[in-house]
């Protein structure tokens, strides 16, 4: 399942894998989420619904280019950098290309829409 984020006039692909939680956040799209950054590590902001965890670890340790999903919060996360091993994470996709790079590059608070990839 693929999605598209768009943030100013960039814009991003991610693969978001077939599970619980995928499913779910494809289900809420579109939506404009406002994130914020922390740690310079990840960009995150709340999904108006929580997602599944079901059969998922108490916790992950995102490599640079996943998405994740913070369950404690109901956040969805951009990862740019190396954020170790934290509890209530859940990795549900990994962002394509360069777009964590070019995430990496956007300084303090951004607002992206996420919406279903059609192409």
């Amino acid at each position: 399942m693929k999605i598209r984020i768009t943030v100013g006039s960039q814009r991003f692909t991610a693969t978001i894998f077939d599970s619980a939680a995928g499913r779910e956040l494809i289900a809420q799209l579109p939506l404009t989420i406002d994130m914020t950054d922390h740690g310079s590590v990840e960009k995150t902001g709340p999904l108006p619904s929580p997602l599944s965890t079901a059969g998922r670890p108490d916790g992950a340790d995102p490599d640079v280019g996943d998405v994740g999903y913070y369950a404690p919060g109901h956040d969805l996360a951009f990862y740019y950098g190396d954020q170790s091993y934290y509890p209530g994470i859940v990795i549900i996709g990994r962002l394509d290309g360069d777009a964590a790079g070019r995430i990496a590059g956007m300084e303090g608070a951004i607002t992206a829409t996420v919406d279903v990839h059609a192409g």
